[in-house]
């Protein structure tokens, strides 16, 4: 086992840094060459190899449990109590829970979060991205793709499978952008959750007296059939999936756009051969994901990599370093829309494999190949040392996404038909 040199004393600094903001994947290469199980302070631990990080997703060991999570990180810094009284209040769902209450709880929500009712959405969502890139090129160029498209995207989309009145929608946006402040601000975070908690609540009554063809419905159906899912998981359930998946797929949008334009080449490739977008996305999530990282907690000592994490340590599982792993992929710092569909991890794996994929992956899909046909010449409009990158070492996501292109008038599909 390689150890730390004396270049790299400190990866936890690293993460940190501006540099690591602008792009982490030099800094993931040193890790999985030098010390892939690294032991930062405090009982932490960050794992970049592919092999250590599917290992870890699939080990039961490392748990996801709220309230065991919600210890260790208190433990080690206790201005994170307010945030954990914080989600504390969304109760057990699938995304925070070990088995059997996981199995459980992800049985229910698949019931009504099936692969049916996302591909039935195809055309609705192309007709969403279709209107909202009309209306970036009435508007013309220079256009932020993040808030022209990216965002507004999801957003609709997740009113629509929830049944969310087009007249609540203005407010639940401003919910979802209190809640993505989380971190900065804790009192209003709580102000949201208790107003969008009462929301729900009043929905899913409305939803019991009169059923319609969306996921409350679905879910407040499964309850009425006695399949045990409480008040309080109906609720939390809800929550989770209609915030889970809104900035992860605008982000994803934004940093598939992005990667495209640095790789003119792939660009000019699916320009030509539009069918690629279908499996190009998971090249895209592979390449440079949103995701960066997720966090488990070792509920016993557990064996990984050569080393053994101790019960009560956090593990970091650097999913984007494994996306670049050239153990698992051929020159993996290439975009490659053609690259066999190898499995990456940017979704996850094993039990807590991201339910949302299939819809994050059709959003995506539509997005980027409806503005890479719609946009001619598309480019960025900055250079790309003034792109700026949020500071969340766990994720990647731009502030904004300036692009030009050429003004010429191309029909949307709905046109073309």
């Amino acid at each position: 086992m390689s150890t730390v040199t004396t270049g790299v004393a400190d990866f936890a600094a690293a993460l940190q840094s501006d540099a690591f903001r602008r792009d982490p994947y030099p800094t993931y290469a040193r890790m999985r060459a030098e010390c892939p199980v690294y032991p930062a302070p405090q009982g932490v631990w960050y794992v970049t190899r592919h092999a250590d990080v599917e290992q870890a997703l699939g080990d039961l060991r490392l748990s996801n449990d709220r309230e065991r999570m919600t210890g260790a990180l208190v433990a080690r810094d206790g201005r994170m109590r307010d945030l954990s009284r914080l989600t504390a209040r969304l109760g057990r769902v699938m995304s925070n829970t070990d088995p059997p209450d996981h199995a459980r709880l992800r049985g229910l929500v698949n019931k009504a979060f099936t692969a049916r009712r996302v591909e039935q959405l195809r055309e609705r969502i192309q007709q969403v991205v279709d209107r909202l890139v009309d209306d970036a090129l009435t508007a013309g160029p220079p256009t932020d793709v993040l808030t022209a498209v990216a965002a507004p995207l999801p957003h609709t989309v997740v009113c629509e499978l929830f049944g969310i009145p087009e007249a609540d929608r203005d407010r639940v946006k401003e919910w979802f952008r209190g809640l993505g402040r989380i971190h900065e601000d804790i009192e209003r975070a709580e102000k949201v959750v208790d107003e969008f908690e009462a929301y729900l609540t009043a929905l899913a009554a409305r939803r019991r007296a009169e059923p319609g063809d969306d996921l409350i419905s679905a879910l407040v159906t499964a309850q009425a059939r006695g399949d045990r899912l409480t008040d309080h998981e109906l609720l939390s359930t809800c929550f989770l999936l209609i915030t889970a998946g809104d900035e992860t797929t605008t982000n994803l949008i934004g940093n598939g756009v992005l990667a495209l334009l640095r790789h003119p080449d792939q660009l000019a490739r699916l320009r030509a051969e539009p069918a690629l977008i279908r499996t190009a996305v998971d090249e895209i999530v592979r390449y440079d994901s949103p995701s960066q990282a997720i966090v488990r907690v070792a509920a016993e000592d557990v064996p990984l990599g050569g080393r053994t994490v101790p019960a009560g340590d956090l593990v970091y599982l650097f999913l984007s370093a494994a996306g670049r792993d050239p153990d698992r992929h051929e020159e993996p710092d290439r975009l490659d829309l053609t690259r066999p569909a190898h499995r990456h991890l940017g979704f996850g794996h094993g039990p807590h494999f991201c339910l949302g994929a299939p819809l994050a992956r059709l959003e995506t899909e539509l997005a980027i190949g409806t503005l890479v046909r719609r946009l001619p010449e598309l480019r960025l409009a900055v250079e790309p040392a003034e792109l700026e990158w949020r500071p969340n070492p766990l994720q990647r996501r731009l502030t904004a996404l300036p692009v030009t292109y050429t003004t010429v008038t191309i029909p949307t599909v709905r046109e073309r038909k």
